[in-house]
């Protein structure tokens, strides 16, 4: 629970509070002065007298009734001040720093359990244990350094780890991005992120709060929670940006399918953020530029200007842009010409607009002002603005700075010189600015931020979905385990997914009438073996009636061999999709390229089921291998809005039949506007 008392306490007491700045109790006492906190302050210290100018308690039991304690003292110490804080002194908040709890020892968790009922049986809110504390604008109830700006309209930010969070605001504040709030919640053991996030959700507050928020994720507990509130805040007109550390581990059991070879939690992790509408990131330096670019108005377009006095970068900012998906379009005709005969000789003006390391302030206004107001194929301008220009910078920043103010379009600045001017950078943040000294950080930044959908509407669509057929033929099935190929049609056939011809059978005349019936070529495939490549049971092209008849005979006595499957052999783009059950998330759902290459590149994208439309498309839109699906070098590309269609109706079905704990579909063979599923698994536990 998240209280008044945590937020804007009319009074605290630090237990453990020193004279000595450079432990966690006297660190606290002197932020707490130097952020001028207007409350009560009180200290318990059992050896000082006065700390930091402040008359000490020598026993908490002195104390006058206290809204917030702030708990600096050895982990032992703390179940019993807690409780009696709670009993005696009215106290209804608890910060508790000391670690030594639950991420250490049983004896610990016992402890930290402890301190939890206690909170509980008095409605009291508690932050940690094993955190370095809590900051507002109300107070300064941490023991790190640095202390960010605040300002209400800053970043509110959530970390699971507090030395992290110390990382995260060093990357921050050199970026000149302000801040609200700053929790670093520890151990979370009653309040963790995802209480946070419901917090500012519920209490959210257009006109007076911040519309920012980063997230440092180490666990997340209820994937549900996190999914409901993220979206929530992000409709309300929020803007939301995450890492999530400890996901790259794979399954440690062997996998039977493609999709259990390439799902890991990890997969899981980014079909949340997808649904939720969170943007990735994977680095703090990441994070913290995707939360200087939510400061900024929002991009209403792909088309980019960079002005620069430096060639080189401009060049590294054109390509990590493209290569982001955004556009560096070509700047000619008379405007452009006109703006040339206004800069030096040598400028180049056809994007990057080069104005020389000669350019003055002036013919930076001048620039910024033609980008602003009359080429009508820029939606936003990056500024490079560094030492290698021979003019004032405090000149060329204060352009800078009123440009920014005035232009309808948004300015990115890229001052990378922050060692040889660092006052002129100084100069510029004080005014409320941020800066991005990477163009290429900033293009990763801004490509991730524009690939993001936005979150997936919370209602589930059936899309024709034949719910009742579905579970009548899942209670059919009698055993755990991968399901025959006609269960596995009945299934596919429930979610409207179009299949390929195909007959199963132990009897080589009905096969051979069969593959008559559709026409040869066709495809043989044994059934029984999981892996049929491997165990060569798998036949392509086979066009005569006697090599059919070969194949049936050499597959039925291949080990494990039950019956053989003929198919009528299609040609086409192969498509891949998968799908896994995650304890916690429910289904993940997989799709990029399919055939070999699903394995060899992992190329693949996901999305937690049931998918919208939206996640579909962004999932398809952010594979690597897109290109391939657009078409390339004369092929016909495949039809994009079946191909979504597929994933979401399967995505659909999957959200009512949790027995389905693996799937795959490799390959779906593309073929003009058809999408057919060729070949798939399906695992069952009950």
């Amino acid at each position: 629970m998240i209280n008044r008392e945590l937020l804007a306490p009319k009074s605290i007491a630090v237990i453990g509070g020193s004279n000595n700045i450079h432990k966690p109790g006297g660190a606290i006492v002197r932020n707490l002065l130097q952020g001028g906190y207007e409350g009560t302050l009180r200290i318990v210290n059992p050896k000082e007298n006065e700390v930091q100018g402040i008359k000490v308690f020598h026993d908490a039991r002195e104390l006058p009734p206290t809204e917030l304690a702030v708990l600096v003292i050895p982990a032992k110490l703390c179940p019993d001040t807690v409780e009696l804080l709670a009993r005696d002194k009215e106290t209804r908040a608890f910060i508790i720093i000391s670690a030594g709890f639950g991420e250490e020892t049983k004896a610990g968790a016992e402890m930290e359990q402890r301190i939890l009922d206690t909170c509980e049986q008095y409605g009291a809110a508690l932050i940690g244990p094993n955190c370095i504390g809590l900051l507002n604008r109300n107070h300064h109830s941490v023991f790190t350094q640095p202390i960010p700006k605040l300002h209400p309209q800053g970043v509110d930010f959530v970390s699971g780890s507090g030395a992290t969070a110390v990382f995260i605001l060093e990357s921050a504040v050199i970026k000149g991005l302000q801040f609200n709030s700053v929790w670093s919640i520890g151990n979370g053991k009653q309040i963790g992120i995802e209480d946070v996030l419901q917090y500012m959700d519920e209490h959210f507050n257009p006109e007076t709060d911040s519309s920012v928020k980063l997230l440092y994720i180490e666990n997340i507990s209820n994937p549900d929670k996190l999914l409901y509130h993220a979206s929530s805040l992000i409709r309300k007109g929020c803007r939301i940006a995450a890492i999530k550390a400890g996901s790259s581990e794979s399954g440690s059991r062997a996998a039977s399918s493609h999709t259990g070879a390439i799902a890991s939690s990890d997969s899981a992790v980014e079909a949340l953020f997808r649904k939720a509408g969170i943007v990735r990131c994977h680095s703090r330096e990441e994070l913290t530029t995707v939360g200087c670019i939510f400061t900024l108005p929002p991009l209403t377009g792909k088309r980019f200007a960079i002005v620069t006095h430096a060639g080189g970068p401009g060049v590294m900012l054109t390509d990590a842009l493209s290569k982001g998906g955004l556009e560096v379009p070509k700047l000619e005709g008379e405007i452009a010409e006109e703006l040339k005969s206004k800069l030096f000789p040598g400028s180049s003006v056809a994007n990057p607009i080069d104005i020389l390391a000669t350019g003055t302030p002036e013919q930076l206004g001048l620039t910024i002002d033609y980008c602003e107001q009359k080429f009508d194929n820029i939606d936003a301008i990056a500024v490079i603005y560094g030492t290698p220009g021979l003019t004032t910078l405090y000149q060329a920043y204060e352009v800078l700075h009123q440009k920014i103010q005035e232009c309808r379009k948004p300015i990115f600045p890229i001052l990378p010189s922050l060692h040889t001017a660092g006052p002129e950078v100084a100069e510029f943040l004080a005014k409320g600015h941020v800066n991005f000294s990477d163009e290429v950080t900033l293009a990763t930044a801004l490509s991730q931020i524009m690939r993001t959908p936005q979150p997936a509407p919370p209602e589930v669509q059936l899309y024709g979905i034949d719910i009742p057929r579905l579970h009548k033929t899942i209670m059919s099935i009698d055993q755990n385990g991968y399901v025959p190929p006609q269960t596995v049609r009945e299934i596919l056939t429930c979610a409207g997914i179009p299949l390929v011809p195909e007959l199963v059978s132990a009897s080589k005349d009905e096969l051979m009438a069969f593959a008559q019936k559709v026409g040869y070529p066709v495809v043989a495939k044994v059934v029984g073996p999981v892996h049929k490549s491997d165990v060569g049971g798998v036949a392509l092209n086979i066009r005569t009636p006697e090599h059919l008849a070969l194949e049936f005979d050499r597959m039925m006595q291949i080990d494990g061999a039950t019956s053989v499957m003929v198919q009528k052999m299609l040609k086409g783009t192969e498509l891949f999709i998968g799908a896994k059950y995650e304890e916690r998330f429910g289904h993940v759902v997989l799709c990029g390229l399919g055939g070999i290459f699903v394995e060899v590149l992992k190329d693949v994208q996901s999305g937690l089921a049931p998918l919208s439309y939206g996640e579909a498309f962004s999932m398809i839109h952010s594979l690597r291998g897109y290109k391939i699906l657009q078409g390339t070098r004369g092929q016909q590309g495949i039809n994009e809005q079946k191909y979504a269609e597929i994933i979401v109706r399967l995505s659909t079905l999957l959200r009512f039949a949790t027995e389905i704990k693996e799937m795959d579909i490799n390959p779906l063979l593309a073929d003009g506007d058809n999408i057919v599923a060729v070949d798939a698994r399906i695992l069952i536990e009950k």
